[in-house]
């Protein structure tokens, strides 16, 4: 079972009291460009998500989709840059014509991860996605959405029929011969993690998945999370004395960086923020550091970086949450509370 979430919080000392003013944002630099990820449906889905931090649904055209052109030039540039990998994201990545063209792109210079809800896998998708599989040294990656491990659970947050259909998505791309990773943004309280967990694998088996993939996400209380449960407190931020001893590669704005149809900002969960917007070339976003003033940054500093493949998480255990007790700054509730 997968590691907790409390674990990724270090043992620092911490400065910020809920009764002072925050201190000056500390500064993280790209120490390497590992990653590189494409927001190319923008903010337009399928659906609505009532915890979607950016806020994504069927007529939020706030970001356009990617043009083919502009991903062609990023995958070029990236090339000098030491990209080992590439992620494509929304909104809903399947409802871009051409994110097929762009997957076969990518795959011929690196590994790919698509990151969907998993509601329009249709038979001929996957199909096409075998292909471009198996015509590729790398490898092709599917992380698929589900935030229940039941109709119920799920659809009050993704809407009626999704979990149905999501679970049908999974169940073709598991035929397949694809592994998907199945992730669960957190909606439920910390003591129901392990039973969440082992229904949701319970859910997966009943799809002849044999060895299920699973990443539970902590909620990022920005977007229309905030709406439905809670925003950040004050003292939920990240301080210059947060970050002694603290490996900053840790956090994505480190190592990776996402273009959207405006330009190259710090991270995927930033990009309505005017200043993570970086530059208009990948070159010269590599270049900039960023200033973990938002609030979200909090999050990626207890869990990591939550957005990429790796760290998956699983139910708290009573040591884990000691731990980010510890390391939390004074005032700020744990995962789950709230």
């Amino acid at each position: 079972m997968p590691d907790s979430f409390a674990n990724s919080a270090r043992l620092v000392r911490l400065s910020t009291l809920a009764d002072r003013p925050p201190p000056a944002a500390p500064r993280v630099a790209l120490r390497r460009l590992d990653s590189l990820w494409f927001q190319v449906a923008g903010t337009v889905c399928n659906l609505a998500c009532t915890h979607c931090f950016i806020s994504c649904s069927p007529g939020n055209r706030s970001f356009g989709f990617l043009d083919y052109d502009t991903v062609l030039r990023a995958l070029a540039e990236s090339q000098s840059l030491g990209v080992k990998e590439y992620y494509f994201t929304g909104g809903e990545p399947f409802l871009h014509p051409r994110l097929p063209d762009m997957l076969a792109a990518t795959l011929a210079i690196g590994p790919a991860t698509v990151l969907t809800n998993g509601t329009l896998l249709s038979d001929k998708a996957v199909a096409a996605l075998a292909r471009m599989r198996d015509a590729s040294i790398y490898s092709l990656e599917l992380r698929v959405s589900i935030d229940g491990p039941d109709a119920p659970s799920n659809d009050r947050i993704r809407g009626a029929g999704a979990f149905a259909r999501a679970i049908e998505g999974v169940r073709r791309l598991v035929a397949a011969g694809f592994l998907p990773i199945v992730t669960m943004a957190q909606t439920w309280d910390d003591a129901d993690a392990t039973a969440v967990y082992q229904q949701m694998r319970q859910a997966l088996l009943s799809v002849d998945y044999a060895r299920p993939r699973i990443k539970l996400l902590p909620a990022l209380r920005i977007g229309a999370e905030a709406l439905r449960s809670r925003g950040y407190l004050d003292v939920e931020r990240v301080t210059p004395a947060m970050m002694e001893q603290f490996d900053a590669t840790a956090l994505l704005c480190a190592t990776g960086r996402i273009v959207s149809d405006r330009g190259v900002h710090v991270c995927p969960i930033l990009i309505e923020e005017p200043d993570a917007l970086l530059a208009p070339t990948l070159g010269e976003g590599a270049r900039a550091d960023f200033g973990l003033g938002h609030q979200a940054c909090y999050t990626c500093w207890l869990h990591g970086a939550i957005c990429a493949n790796a760290g998956a998480a699983a139910p708290e255990t009573p040591a884990g949450r000691a731990v980010a007790a510890a390391a939390a700054p004074s005032g700020a509730p744990m995962v789950g509370s709230g």
